[in-house]
């Protein structure tokens, strides 16, 4: 009886509570029909990927045939390397991003001048805001032949003639990497420094009682401080691994370095749009998502049992 009346008192503050907020329900519910129309209902078109589609019949009435789709994606040597320069180059960005965010954000916490901060700070945030058209264009003046970086080379003895750097294989995946850092290193270092912000200053306080100096700081406080925001971080955008890119490589890639430039999404576009195979482009993509999910799963079951943060 008592548990009878527990129950119907709880339901009543249940009630009461969602009267209460109404308003915040009613806001929510609108969200979440925008995330079922514009996120959910769209995967219905992963049935493509198990089709032989064609636009004229339709979803619902093209030739189903099975996996035959991804049975020739794997058998495409072409695809083979595109699934190894996306993750290479995926992994690349994600590894440099995150070095070099928590690299600036660590050294702009170190500056003690208020306005000197601010400034550094705004600006590094400025690239973030670029179009990839006009991040690339700076890179091909830059790299040209007649471009900054050759002539810099050149004048300190470096190279004895001008390196054509889109010409070269070997340095194509570094190119990336780089124009990553460059334009989202300031960015991605907000949340970094917001951690390090919310560290208690009494830890910094006493280690310098002790006489640790700013290096031992950084090691001992700043770090530790800021790795399970890091991890959080890691396994948010390890996702983003296959997401290596599409821009930046259909811009800077040509046909000299095409074995390292194609991702998955280039080859979707050249597949799925160019050729009119949106089947082909959909089992790609399908490949992609999965393969993110996965890692996902895999990398926060290691951060569990390794005692670290974790997603779930």
């Amino acid at each position: 009886m008592a548990r009878t009346n527990a129950l119907k008192k709880d339901r009543k503050i249940t009630w009461k509570e969602i009267k209460r907020q109404k308003t915040l329900l009613i806001i929510s519910f609108f969200v979440v029909i925008y995330g079922v129309i514009f996120y959910y209902w769209p995967l219905t078109g992963w049935l493509m990927a198990f089709q032989n589609y064609k636009p004229k019949d339709g979803l619902l009435h093209s030739k189903f045939v099975g996996l035959e789709k991804f049975q020739f994606l794997f058998s495409d040597a072409t695809f083979l390397k595109v699934i190894r320069n996306t993750f290479c180059m995926g992994a690349l960005n994600l590894l440099t991003t995150t070095v070099m965010a928590i690299l600036f954000a660590i050294l702009l916490n170190e500056i003690r001048h208020t306005l000197l901060k601010k400034t550094i700070q705004t600006v590094s945030y400025l690239p973030h805001f670029l179009s990839w058209i006009i991040v690339t264009g700076i890179l091909h003046d830059a790299l040209s032949s007649t471009g900054i970086i050759n002539d810099l080379l050149l004048k300190a003895g470096i190279i004895d003639q001008a390196i054509n750097f889109f010409a070269y294989p070997k340095y194509f995946w570094p190119i990336v990497a780089f124009a990553n850092c460059w334009k989202e290193t300031g960015w991605n270092a907000i949340i970094y420094l917001a951690a390090i912000t919310s560290i208690d200053p009494c830890l910094y306080e006493a280690a310098s009682i002790d006489g640790a100096g700013r290096l031992a700081r950084i090691r001992y406080i700043t770090l530790p401080g800021i790795k399970p925001t890091v991890m959080i971080l890691l396994l948010m955008n390890v996702g983003n691994v296959l997401n290596a890119g599409f821009e930046v490589q259909y811009l800077l890639g040509n046909g000299l370095v095409q074995s390292v430039s194609q991702t998955i999404d280039i080859y979707v576009l050249k597949w799925g749009i160019s050729q009119n195979d949106f089947s082909l482009g959909t089992a790609a993509g399908i490949f992609k998502s999965v393969v993110s999910i996965a890692l996902i799963v895999v990398c926060n079951a290691w951060a569990k049992r390794a005692g670290e943060e974790r997603l779930f």
